[in-house]
């Protein structure tokens, strides 16, 4: 978060009249009943006139797109004035609270059930607090920018705290300038593994650190510091130089336990890392979602979207530039650990490859280009509903689309222009933009291009026919150019549809909308249909699916009997080829490789 330019934006926006400048805001967080997953938080205001008292639960997050209704695991509310009086306390909607006639100082108490870890909510228990702060703390609307006070009382003597919060002269105790850096301030307390390297030379010297509450041995977090080491080295190449952190100090927070949640979110000086995996268990598979955090220190947290200025803790917070801000984020992630000698090629052209394959095949393209499927985020972005949605066939993950145009655009730039490549563009946008934090608007990248490369047309037509609309390049000669072959991963393969199927129904029960465009979806079939035979073949599970697939070719027209809501229905159904796709190298296909190909290819990709 810009904390800076930010912060007067909510300021000027939100602050009542009576708001006091002096004023100050301090929580007490206790977990008496960790057990139970419950902490107890005392948020105490003083120093602020004598007008209401207007305390709200954040709906949004720093990183996600979609509401989260945090109140509802807010309860047993109370307060009191300066004196120890009791207060009044009135709910006017489901997340917010008004105090009145107090007398300048509200103590303001409660009940949070938390067990959810993940970047989005907050998990307490017996083994650790692991807090997101907008899923834990109440605050006050017209308090933005008060100086802030957080005290711990941890469940457990050996608990640490590992945080961007700037640390005070007593234990467990922290501070924050203000609101809009507390709640972008994620707080792990437990007995972590914490592992540390410097960056930087001199008067640059930075320290990232590394803490991981896990369940395995203190030697796999020797082992994936020095994996991160690489990665974080190889992004700082990227962009020409680390961001300035704050006070100096980057922390990686991680929880790597079964009872956590796959999920990974940045924040301004930490990201939050979490799996149900151990380390040793996945052979440190989590370094993927470091990598794509850490280059979100700049892509995101200082290349700011101009939508994102200021982060409204109250609503959605849409933007038409995730195609960028997690697309391309999403092409580094990967392409870093590759460079940094942290995955094998084979490994990355599979990625790379199962990536491009779901953008050029998925109808979603045929709905929405890039910029429109951005602002699906707050009905994707871990957003809840209850009626199912037609998503597989209308929506496309602009995480996905947006690393495969990062990819035509790198290939495009480097093949037009001797010399550059995307990492040229993005460090342009870096000291552009990112060095004073000055946000971007969508124009902004365009013109951006531009200038990178010195063709206004190049960079016009790449927008206009791949970002604001959904064609897509040829990624053939693209790829071609690095020695590397797109083709049919199955060529003459058999293929109806892409089908999901449900695991604990009785027979072969389509669990999942079928796509626009398959075998499957033209004769009908749809979610929740029941497959009985397919020609000869009577099917009861999907190891009878593989193999009717198996035992077919492309054209072949037979009779599909299904059962839908309670109608058994016949079909004709014809076999298409499999479209999936897959990038091997030259050298797979037996196909020559010039020097020219192998030097791109060691530019682009690394050498091995």
């Amino acid at each position: 978060m810009n904390i800076r330019a930010t912060f007067a934006a909510i300021a000027f926006l939100t602050t009542p009249a009576w708001a006091q400048s002096n004023a100050s805001v301090d929580y007490r967080v206790s977990f008496e009943n960790a057990v139970h997953h419950e902490a107890q938080i005392t948020a105490t205001f003083s120093d602020i006139g004598d007008a209401p008292l207007e305390l709200r639960m954040s709906r949004a997050s720093p990183g996600r797109y979609a509401l989260h209704e945090f109140a509802k695991n807010v309860y047993s509310v109370s307060a009191v004035d300066g004196s120890g009086e009791s207060l009044m306390v009135v709910a006017d909607d489901p997340y917010s609270w008004r105090v009145s006639d107090h007398d300048g100082t509200v103590a303001f108490t409660y009940t949070l059930f938390a067990d959810h870890a993940d970047g989005t909510y907050s998990q307490i228990d017996r083994t650790h607090a692991h807090l997101n702060m907008p899923a834990t703390f109440v605050w006050a609307r017209g308090l933005e920018g008060a100086a802030i006070t957080l005290a711990f009382e941890p469940a457990m003597r050996n608990w640490k705290a590992a945080t961007q919060l700037l640390p005070t002269r007593r234990a467990m105790t922290f501070r924050a300038p203000n609101l809009q850096y507390f709640l972008d301030s994620p707080t792990e307390l437990s007995n972590f593994d914490m592992r540390q390297w410097t960056i930087g030379d001199g008067g640059d010297r930075q320290t990232i650190r590394l803490a991981v509450h896990h369940d395995g041995d203190a030697s796999d977090v020797d082992i994936f510091t020095e994996k991160a080491k690489k990665v974080v080295a190889e992004q700082i190449k990227v962009f020409g130089e680390a961001p300035k952190f704050d006070h100096g100090e980057y922390t990686f927070i991680a929880d790597y336990l079964p009872y956590a949640d796959g999920d990974g979110m940045e924040h301004r000086n930490s990201t939050i890392l979490t799996s149900s995996s151990g380390l040793y268990e996945t052979e440190y598979a989590q370094l993927g979602t470091l990598s794509h955090e850490f280059i979100h220190a700049w892509n995101v947290e200082r290349i700011r979207p101009a939508a994102l200025e200021p982060f409204d803790f109250f609503k959605t917070n849409p933007t038409t530039n995730l195609w960028f801000a997690e697309g391309f984020t999403s092409y580094y992630g990967p392409l870093t650990i590759r460079r940094a000698g942290e995955s094998s090629m084979s490994d990355y052209l599979s990625n790379l490859g199962g990536t491009l394959s779901y953008i050029i095949n998925a109808p979603g393209r045929t709905y929405r280009a890039p910029v429109a499927m951005s602002l699906r985020a707050p009905f994707t972005d871990a957003a809840t509903s209850v009626d199912p949605t037609n998503d597989r066939n209308v929506f496309l993950s602009y995480y996905s689309y947006g690393a495969m145009i990062a990819v035509a655009l790198d290939l495009s730039i480097r093949k037009e222009f001797d010399g550059l490549s995307l990492d040229s563009f993005m460090q342009h946008l870096w000291q552009e933009y990112g060095v004073g934090e000055k946000p971007y608007r969508h124009e902004d990248l365009r013109k951006a291009l531009a200038d990178v490369t010195g063709d206004t047309n190049f960079a016009e037509q790449f927008f206009a026919n791949f970002i604001e609309a959904s064609d897509l390049p040829d990624y053939a000669p693209l790829l071609a150019q690095a020695g590397l072959k797109l083709q049919l991963a199955q060529a003459d393969g058999a293929y109806l549809g892409s089908a999901r199927f449900d695991d604990n129904a009785d027979g072969l029960v389509i669990s999942a909308n079928t796509l626009v465009g398959t075998p499957l979806y033209a004769a009908g079939l749809d979610r929740g249909d029941k497959i009985l035979r397919i020609g000869r073949f009577k099917l009861d599970d999907k190891r009878d699916w593989d193999r009717v697939i198996g035992r077919h070719k492309p054209g072949d027209s037979v009779t599909i009997v299904y059962q839908q809501r309670g109608e058994e229905i016949r079909q004709e159904i014809t076999f298409k080829e499999n479209p999936e796709l897959e990038i091997i190298l030259f050298e797979d296909a037996d196909l020559p490789v010039s020097q020219a190909q192998q030097d791109f290819r060691d530019a682009w990709l690394g050498i091995d």
